[in-house]
């Protein structure tokens, strides 16, 4: 896609707001665009607008085998509230096999590198999946989750997966989420609650401290600049 097309789009969009952003780029790409959704806050807004459009989307989402129980439970409820199917992807059952008995089990504690490799089996490899064939991809990403997120615009592409990444919450702050969220009676992880502001796998996920960066929870034994999982390059 050509710089001066994403440059319109953001020029377009700018102002606007996710339902607007969503609707557009639905009418457009119809059965050729996904959603990735973890439940988190964001997403359960975006999987919310979605669902009150009344168009079709193809939801997705990434189970990696170390996921929370709330996070199936909020799951469990988001697809009975919404009455949606969400198509589930799994990690290759050798890879993962390999990988924990050449490794370990907890190996992404030992380096950056043991953890991507982890996130790559787990993670990137059924991203690759579940955008085959799609030319565009919604996420719940926002400028203010983390360094590494910090110059996203509502339109970009993506050449990890070669395909035009749409990020409706680009501009919006964690308490336009919550608002959103509390305003329609949105189903969320109670993991939030517990001070969890930022969910992911188990062992790589904890509670962070009032005034802590968003994502200070994911993967805290590492730099700031290195806490993405390969889903996300810049």
């Amino acid at each position: 896609m050509e710089k001066q097309t994403l440059d319109n789009y953001n020029l377009k969009f700018a102002g606007s707001s996710p339902r607007d952003i969503l609707d557009y780029f639905l009418k457009k790409y119809r059965n050729e665009l996904a959603f990735s959704t973890s439940f988190g806050a964001e997403d359960q807004v975006i999987t919310q607008i979605i669902s009150s459009t009344g168009k079709n989307a193809g939801i997705f989402t990434l189970d990696t085998g170390r996921m929370f129980p709330e996070t199936y439970e909020v799951m469990e409820k988001t697809i009975s509230r919404y009455k949606i199917n969400i198509q589930t992807y799994f990690p290759d059952q050798e890879k993962v096999e390999k990988m924990v008995n050449t490794h370990g089990i907890n190996l992404f504690y030992r380096s950056v590198e043991n953890r991507k490799l982890c996130c790559s089996i787990r993670k990137t490899e059924q991203l690759h999946r579940a955008l085959k064939g799609k030319k565009a991809w919604v996420t719940g990403l926002r400028k203010e989750q983390s360094v590494t997120r910090k110059n996203m615009q509502i339109a970009e592409w993506d050449d990890a997966f070669g395909l035009l990444k749409i990020n409706p919450l680009c501009y919006w702050t964690e308490e336009q989420v919550w608002n959103y969220i509390r305003e329609h009676n949105i189903p969320y992880n109670k993991l939030h609650d517990k001070g969890f502001r930022s969910i992911g796998c188990q062992p790589c996920t904890m509670a962070v401290e009032v005034g802590e960066d968003v994502r200070a929870g994911r993967w805290w034994w590492e730099n700031p600049e290195s806490k993405e999982c390969g889903l996300h390059v810049r």
